[in-house]
């Protein structure tokens, strides 16, 4: 059994390309846990999207041998975690596994939204810091500054602050060692009932469900029954070990230590994160604290383009699904789009990922409709519905109020940015709630924003006026109610459900005559007239016409008798009448685009 006072558990927190990746790269070098040979850049994040986007998106744990300068050698597990605020809850879950976290702040950017939201999680955990300031190589680091807006947040003195360049690997050892110092080794009883908190989880083909998993109490075995305790699932263990980079078996795990489990288990459902595992013969008596069941904030119909692609769509969700349990989703049918699914997700990035792999893993080609948020609906009888697709809103006399989704949001910003913050957040309903300066020249600015004006283009919005420097993180604030409205399209007098939107009253005229205006450009014409109207509830508010292809019904005529030609024109007319009854628009898929990129243009 492995000597607990020898064991560091740690993860590295930052905000988003602070350097947390290229750090974890450099460790498993420094103590050898990697050879140069096989290494290569970005090494934790497997996945291609994570190394093209340069995020993490998965958490994934490390264990590095490291003989310390005390002669003594340690065991360190590295937690690594998702940076992105989509994915907050694993990044907690992540958090609660170890003992410390290396907080790494760049050194020309500054403290930044997410360092600070990942470092109040960490304080929450009760977590031991070491301070990092990276990029010191940069000839505009100003790692002094750095470290003393670290010293003005957490108190802890700039000199312990590491000066670092992960990317050279200057004074990397010295992180090592920092963690060794000021990293609390983990406590636990290896004897008492097994408490194993679920960090992450992946889809094996041949494993099942492979469970991350750091041991609070007990110890689990090799082919030991064991019991997950969110649902009472029993299950032999094909295989337990711990991470190398690769997976590695080993006969036991115990308190203090991280692996994995594979359970073979068919679904990640069946094993979430945040869940506990114990024995089924010694069963502890209550789980860890703070598992909760992740509920989606943003959806979206994702439909094949090809409609003989629909069983290949749903057989591509579930796969993902074995991975990613906060995905949820659900058949639905559009008059316009024919059968697709709608899809729940943790946010738009979240969204974003899951389409870019149906279309790069699955070699699927998609239609996605709008984002658009989850609404609570108060019925005139008194009834709760919830409703997640804007062609779902019933009639507006059956309902008595309409609640939406709000956000607590915080953006870091330099000041001179101020007024171009300030003006973006009042466009998108904002309601601003304070304000703080944590260091000179830079300001916190905290506000409440309706979820539904973030998921579109804020976050683009806020990067492209502010030159990139500002940076925000949000979380869930609760249901509010607001006076919201269904806004239709209707081409050729019919509805197509894929483009309605639920808005504000005070800004459907507006937003109608703005979709109007582009479906106008985009919908090709025919040999008819087709109108285009935008409309709230019974109330037409914008439209336009797509005129009508005149073909040359003359042509043929060489002079000759007047009214062969009249003939010709009236047999003509009728065909159109005839067309324009029974005739069909097909509404093509950058139309579907248009209604995102409805800026304030």
């Amino acid at each position: 059994m492995i000597d607990r006072n020898k064991i560091r558990n740690f993860c590295i927190i930052a905000h988003i390309d602070h350097g947390k990746s290229t750090l974890a790269d450099r460790l498993l070098q420094a103590t050898g846990t990697v050879s140069d040979r096989e290494m290569q850049e970005q090494l934790l994040d497997s996945m291609d999207l994570e190394r093209e986007k340069g995020v993490t998106i998965k958490a994934s744990a490390v264990r590095m041998e490291y003989t310390a300068q005390d002669g003594e050698t340690y065991i360190l597990n590295l937690i690594d975690t998702p940076g992105h605020v989509d994915f907050a809850y694993e990044v907690s879950r992540a958090l609660q596994g170890c003992e410390g976290a290396v907080l790494v702040v760049d050194a020309s950017q500054g403290v930044e939204a997410q360092t600070l939201a990942n470092l109040y999680l960490a304080v929450e955990a009760d977590l031991e810091l070491v301070p990092v300031v990276n990029k010191i190589d940069l000839p505009a680091a100003q790692p002094e500054e750095a470290a003393e807006e670290i010293e003005n947040l957490t108190g802890i003195d700039a000199a312990d602050v590491v000066p670092i360049s992960a990317k050279t690997g200057t004074n990397v050892d010295q992180v090592l060692e920092a963690v060794i110092k000021r990293v609390p080794p983990p406590t636990g009883d290896p004897d008492a009932s097994l408490k194993a908190l679920v960090f992450d989880s992946h889809y094996d083909a041949y494993k099942g469900v492979i469970a991350y998993v750091r041991i609070f109490e007990g110890t689990v075995r090799d082919r030991q029954l064991i019991k997950v305790m969110s649902n009472d699932v029993i299950v032999e263990p094909l295989e337990i070990g711990v991470f190398t980079p690769g997976m590695k078996p080993v006969k036991e795990l115990s308190a203090g230590e991280v692996g994995y489990i594979a359970t073979g288990l068919k679904s990640v459902r069946e094993c979430r994160v945040g869940d506990t595992i114990t024995s089924r013969e010694r069963p502890a008596n209550e789980p860890l604290a703070g598992y909760r069941t992740i509920k989606p904030m943003v959806y979206a119909g994702f439909y094949p383009t090809e409609g003989e692609d629909y069983s290949l769509l749903r057989d591509a969700l579930e796969k993902l699904q074995l991975n990613d349990a906060s995905l949820v989703y659900e058949p639905e049918t559009s008059n316009a789009l024919n059968f697709g699914f709608r899809c729940g997700f943790l946010g738009l990035f979240h969204m974003e990922i899951i389409q870019e792999r149906l279309e790069r893993e699955y070699d699927l080609d998609l239609v996605a409709t709008a984002p658009s948020v989850r609404y609570e609906l108060v019925m005139t009888d008194g009834e709760i519905q919830i409703i997640e697709s804007p062609a779902d809103l019933p009639e507006e006399t059956e309902i008595s109020e309409i609640r939406e989704p709000w956000m607590h949001v915080q953006i870091f910003t330099p000041e001179e940015y101020y007024g171009v913050v300030m003006d973006l957040v009042r466009k998108r309903r904002g309601e601003f709630l304070g304000q703080e300066h944590p260091s000179p020249g830079r300001v916190i600015l905290k506000y409440d924003i309706p979820l539904a004006e973030i998921i579109v283009d804020f976050y683009d919005k806020l990067k492209s006026g502010t030159r990139g420097y500002a940076s925000m993180d949000y979380d869930f604030a609760g249901y509010r109610t607001s006076d919201l409205v269904k806004l239709e399209v209707l081409v050729n007098k019919a509805p197509v459900d894929a483009l309605a939107m639920i808005v504000h009253r005070d800004d459907s005229f507006n937003r109608g005559q703005k979709l109007v205006s582009k479906l106008k450009d985009l919908i090709p014409r025919q040999q008819f007239e087709v109108p285009i109207q935008a409309a709230v509830g019974k109330r037409v508010v914008s439209r336009a016409n797509v005129k009508a292809i005149r073909k040359d019904v003359l042509a043929k005529c060489y002079g000759g008798d007047i009214t062969r030609k009249k003939k010709l024109l009236e047999k003509q007319k009728k065909g159109k009448k005839r067309m324009k009854m029974i005739g069909n628009v097909e509404v093509p898929q950058e139309a579907f685009m248009a209604v995102l990129k409805l800026g304030d243009d």
